[in-house]
């Protein structure tokens, strides 16, 4: 396989498996050019590899740098925005994880907790209602911490821990 292929074929695939984890393919396919770009490129750059608008490439290019997973690059004598993806993978996993962490966990928490505040628990079925909704929410607490513990560890522990508990 050519290298020219073998980028295409990562793109997709990439593109594929973020349509998966909620991210838009667009965004996907963005972050899998860059990740795969030796140098920096700049809007135009990913507009004319991807085959996609302006606007489509600004938006997106701006919110993986808001993920934190795009760094903006200088390039002397250019007027131009260059952008180069962060390479570490673990690295990478971490960010992804804490911005799902901030825009998904985090509410989710919020919002079970107001909705645990029935204020007519003699009413039939409210029993029940909290304490599914306690039961989610303790779940999720504990999603959030092993979480936030995963943000925290260092990639070789981690690995390790995972191994340990699939033997």
């Amino acid at each position: 396989m050519k290298l020219v292929e073998a980028k295409a074929a990562f793109i997709q695939t990439w593109a594929r498996l973020g349509t998966e984890w909620g991210i838009s393919r667009s965004m996907a396919q963005v972050h899998a050019l860059l990740l795969v770009s030796d140098k920096a490129l700049s809007t135009e750059d990913v507009m004319q590899e991807l085959q996609i608008s302006r606007g489509n490439a600004n938006m997106n290019l701006r919110e993986l740098v808001t993920w934190n997973l795009l760094y903006r690059e200088l390039v002397p004598g250019e007027r131009r925005e260059f952008f180069r993806a962060e390479k570490d993978i673990w690295e990478v996993a971490k960010r992804i994880a804490r911005e799902r962490k901030r825009r998904e966990l985090e509410p989710l928490l919020r919002e079970l907790d107001v909705l645990k505040q029935v204020d007519d628990p003699a009413e039939p079925g409210a029993q029940s209602f909290v304490h599914t909704v306690q039961d989610i929410r303790g779940f999720v607490a504990k999603a959030d911490k092993g979480l936030e513990r995963m943000l925290q560890a260092d990639e070789n522990w981690f690995f390790g821990t995972i191994l340990k508990l699939l033997k």
